[in-house]
């Protein structure tokens, strides 16, 4: 846990000092003690980096949670947060947003309404006999998924030319908005305290239903806590960045071989994690081809292919 508190740190610091105008560690200090930084370092270190780097550390870190509680709810090391098709639906309403000519909060607002939308249809639809099976919430979320990607396929067909780069960004995964930073840093806590609460209760569930059972919790009760809690927090990530792939289904795993999988340590580790993985995607996105900005979402599922490889064959050799 100190280490990846330090890397967490790291990587904030990284994405500070990186970028056109370069910046030393000891430049970030300088306006809480002196006025030596120039008007420009203090605009760009203030006003773009500081905020950017807050909202890509509190995304990461929502999605490695999400990813965490929908493996818990699945029981199956494949879930991520958006297999449930929230991350189409969302995808749907935005492009649908942006082919009427909205831009701004317009497309955020029909982004969440999307994905939320999504999430409860497959909710709905997975329940039989009064009770929602895993295997039924995971098939009913992966033809949902199938739909609403076939969708996003013809809306960018029909889509006019003149938009169609915007809208393959979005579904990309691009952090443009860091106006959310404070209010993504509230959820990411307060998201991962109830978490850390809740972790005794994780720990059971995640062993069976039966034995959650036997022991006495309310299985349907904290399923249904589990599922909103999940929807909130992945929609949240889809309305202000899109779809970002793998932090949800790598950092969960990465964290379990470093702390366990003890749910009061591997929430908070998933959250640093997570959030230090995607702080260091975004800061290699738009400095590695700058002045041109690499979407981020791309990059984290070029990060995320080889690792989930080294992970399974990491599996196979120790078996």
């Amino acid at each position: 846990m100190l280490a990846l508190s330090l890397v967490a740190v790291a990587s904030i610091l990284v994405a500070l000092c990186s970028g056109s105008v370069n910046l030393h560690v000891t430049d970030l200090f300088l306006p809480f003690v002196t006025d030596q930084n120039s008007p420009l370092q203090q605009a760009v270190l203030f006003n773009l980096r500081l905020p950017r780097a807050l909202t890509s550390f509190a995304l990461g870190g929502l999605l490695a949670l999400a990813g965490v509680l929908m493996q818990v709810l699945l029981r199956n090391p494949l879930a991520d947060p958006y297999i449930l098709g929230s991350s189409g639906g969302a995808a749907v309403a935005a492009l649908l947003a942006m082919l009427l000519g909205l831009s701004g909060l317009p497309v955020e607002l029909a982004a969440a309404s999307g994905a939320f939308i999504t999430i409860f249809m497959v909710f709905a639809l997975a329940h039989a006999e009064g009770s929602w099976s895993p295997t039924r919430l995971l098939l009913t979320g992966v033809v949902i998924a199938a739909g609403a990607s076939a969708l996003v396929s013809l809306l960018l067909a029909l889509g006019d030319e003149s938009r169609l780069r915007g809208m393959l960004f979005w579904l990309m995964g691009e952090i443009n908005n860091t106006q959310r930073a404070v209010p993504l840093w509230l959820l990411m806590l307060s998201a991962g305290g109830a978490s850390c609460l809740l972790a005794r209760h994780l720990n059971v569930l995640s062993r069976g239903e039966l034995q959650a059972q036997n022991l006495g919790m309310n299985v349907r009760q904290m399923r249904i806590g589990l599922f909103v809690a999940s929807a909130l927090i992945t929609s949240a990530a889809v309305t202000t960045a899109g779809s970002i792939g793998f932090i949800g289904l790598i950092t969960p795993h990465l964290s379990r071989l470093m702390v366990g999988a003890d749910h009061r340590r591997l929430a908070p580790a998933a959250i640093l994690m997570g959030g230090s993985v995607l702080t260091l995607a975004d800061t290699a996105a738009r400095t590695l081809f700058a002045p041109r900005q690499l979407p981020v979402g791309a990059l984290t599922a070029l990060i995320g292919v080889p690792v989930f490889l080294v992970l399974m064959l990491r599996r196979q050799t120790a078996r």
